[in-house]
């Protein structure tokens, strides 16, 4: 019976590692810009759709910048001396967005938060697509049966394509990792 806890809790730990590994990654202000004085941060955001699991890369020069992730009304009053979430100092860093909700970042360096340097995003929870639908017909006397994705699916299921290989990437690995387990 330990053996199965033990199973059962690394398959889990697994799945929470590869859920955070295998989200999208998106550079903030690419592909024109990043973390700088001269990137409109409101535009990018409108660009992009970020969902729980997936993960904020925040490029600068280190001793020009910073991140500085804040609650609304440090947000708005451009101030995180009191309202700080996280700071963040490397020139490279990686923000995992775990759940859906609104996160607000700022440049804490003095004067910069106020010439633009600050961003607001909205996470979403991942989309749940339904399956595709299986279409049968009677041609010469057989059977015929095809998969289709229904019209109004077909362009939700387009964009979300990508999501749902990494869905089966996770399966696959936790399966993978339960399977060496119990070798």
């Amino acid at each position: 019976m330990t053996a199965h806890r033990a199973l059962l809790l690394v398959t889990v730990v697994t799945a929470t590692l590869l859920g955070t590994a295998l989200g999208a990654s998106y550079t903030v202000g690419a592909p024109d810009g990043s973390w700088d004085l001269k990137t409109n941060y409101t535009q990018w955001a409108s660009g992009v759709r970020l969902y729980a699991g997936d993960q904020l890369r925040f490029q600068y020069f280190a001793a020009e910048h910073n991140v500085v992730e804040v609650t609304k009304s440090g947000y708005d009053a451009c101030n995180g001396s009191n309202n700080t979430v996280a700071t963040y100092q490397t020139g490279n860093d990686a923000v995992p967005l775990a759940a859906a909700g609104t996160r607000y970042f700022i440049c804490g360096v003095s004067g910069h938060c106020a010439a633009g340097m600050k961003l607001q995003v909205n996470v979403s929870s991942p989309p749940v697509s339904s399956p595709p639908q299986q279409q049968c017909r009677w041609k010469g006397g057989k059977r015929r049966c095809n998969w289709s994705v229904s019209p109004s699916s077909s362009a939700s299921a387009a964009v979300h394509a990508d999501r749902s290989k990494v869905l089966w990437l996770r399966l696959a690995a936790v399966l993978a990792a339960g399977l060496v387990l119990l070798s």
